[in-house]
């Protein structure tokens, strides 16, 4: 072990230094080492409210807000004393708790497809575990993906399309057997005759996506789209999985679903559901969840799953959320900044910004973002120049412009008027 030099503490680029040494990258998640965009990453010492600050003493308005939890902000007072009060009777007890039926009763009261629920402690194992779910309820193992919609890191997600609209899946990472991702097929974002397709051609097990993009930045669903998918995975015999790891409780009290009117069969979440803390879940039918042990024979377990202090921080954030009011807040605040980076680009600057409710993405391109291919021909090199311009004008944007920005309760008008300036000066240094 290396011994605390205080010279290499007090600066980012000294921390990321020794971080090199002992963590993979420097990071625990890649895209946190800023490689897309060049520059290195700030080391964040601190969040308040619609800010972080760094061990550089920088302060930031943030608009990565954890990749999405923190919609009531950092350091939300009724956030932080639930978790003390709780820390102080345990962190875990690898057992029932009151605290885990708490928030499973808010879950099902909010989640229109949700009668059942089964805590994780990420996204990833929901995922995961619904799929393990959807196959073995329907016996079949061909499964369904968007090009560019992200599950997580399960070997089933990770596979790529390729030039043709339908594709059998191949390996978009080593160590992902290749007779495994044979099993996914691919297909594009917003075409819902390429799915139908899939379903007459094959016998599937689920179609899994996210119902309004965000892990290519952000991309709505056609009208109609979700809607026919349903129609079509009903007629197949397939199950319908929403990913709302992203979208549950950011887009509305009950999620994407709730805001299209489109039921699926299982539900996975994450994010805001922990109110900042590591949790995951998936729900859906009794009759499908019973499917799980040990009602059911489908297994699925997690020593921390459920543990008293991410459930207290779900249920406390999800009872400030649950009479929509913020949702109505921040829908208000989401047009503002929508409509000042719009407004504030000169013509022909070749730039979108595509938003739905608090979370929104901007791209440099003329042209409308509706699936991957159009997100991958936006000029991310721009992005990388605009995302340093942000970053030292004290704007903490999400270092891809692949990702969602996220306001959350904490930001105000002033801040978004703040961000719209920033951006002004960024465009034109860019």
């Amino acid at each position: 072990m290396t011994s605390y030099d205080p010279m290499i503490h007090d600066s980012s680029r000294g921390l990321l230094a020794e971080a090199e040494k002992c963590l993979v990258g420097g990071v625990n998640s890649p895209v946190r080492a800023f490689r897309s965009v060049g520059g290195s990453p700030p080391f964040i010492d601190r969040g308040e409210g619609s800010r972080v600050f760094d061990v550089d003493g920088n302060e930031y308005i943030d608009l990565v807000g954890s990749w999405g939890p923190l919609i009531l902000g950092h350091a939300h007072p009724a956030v932080v004393e639930t978790i003390v009060k709780t820390a102080g009777r345990g962190t875990s007890f690898g057992a029932p708790c009151r605290q885990e039926l708490e928030l499973a009763r808010m879950v099902v009261s909010l989640v229109p497809s949700v009668e059942k629920v089964r805590f994780v402690c990420s996204g990833t194992e929901a995922t995961m575990s619904a799929l393990r779910l959807a196959r073995a309820a329907t016996g079949r193992t061909k499964i369904v993906k968007m090009a560019g919609h992200y599950h997580g890191h399960g070997d089933s997600f990770l596979v790529s399309a390729g030039s043709g609209a339908l594709t059998l899946g191949t390996p978009d990472s080593p160590g992902v057997p290749p007779g495994l991702a044979a099993e996914t097929i691919v297909v594009p974002f917003n075409d819902a005759a390429a799915v139908e397709q899939v379903l007459r051609e094959h016998e599937i097990a689920c179609v899994i996506l996210e119902p309004i993009a965000g892990n290519m930045g952000v991309v709505p669903p056609a009208p109609g789209y979700l809607q026919r998918l349903r129609g079509a995975t009903l007629a197949a015999g397939a199950v319908l999985i929403f990913d709302e790891v992203m979208t549950g409780f950011r887009v509305g009290p009950g999620g994407a679903q709730e805001r299209y009117d489109v039921v699926p069969d299982l539900t996975t979440m994450g994010k805001v559901i922990g109110g900042g803390l590591p949790v995951g879940a998936y729900g859906g039918p009794a009759a499908l969840m019973d499917q799980v042990a040990p009602s059911g024979p489908v297994y699925q377990a997690g020593t921390l799953a459920g543990n008293p202090l991410a459930m207290a921080a779900g249920a406390v954030t999800l009872s400030l959320l649950a009479d929509g009011e913020i949702f109505e807040r921040l829908e208000l605040l989401g047009s503002r900044l929508e409509d000042g980076l719009k407004t504030t680009a000169s013509a022909g600057a070749g730039l979108r910004v595509q938003r739905v409710g608090s979370m929104l993405t901007l791209f440099f391109t003329e042209d409308e973002v509706n699936n991957l291919e159009s997100a991958t021909a936006a000029d991310h090199e721009r992005f990388g120049r605009y995302h340093a311009a942000m970053l030292q004008a004290g704007i903490y944007l999400p270092p891809s412009g692949y990702e969602a920005w996220f306001l959350s309760a904490a930001h105000g008008e002033a801040d978004v008027d703040r961000i719209v300036e920033a951006h002004r000066k960024a465009l034109d240094q860019t």
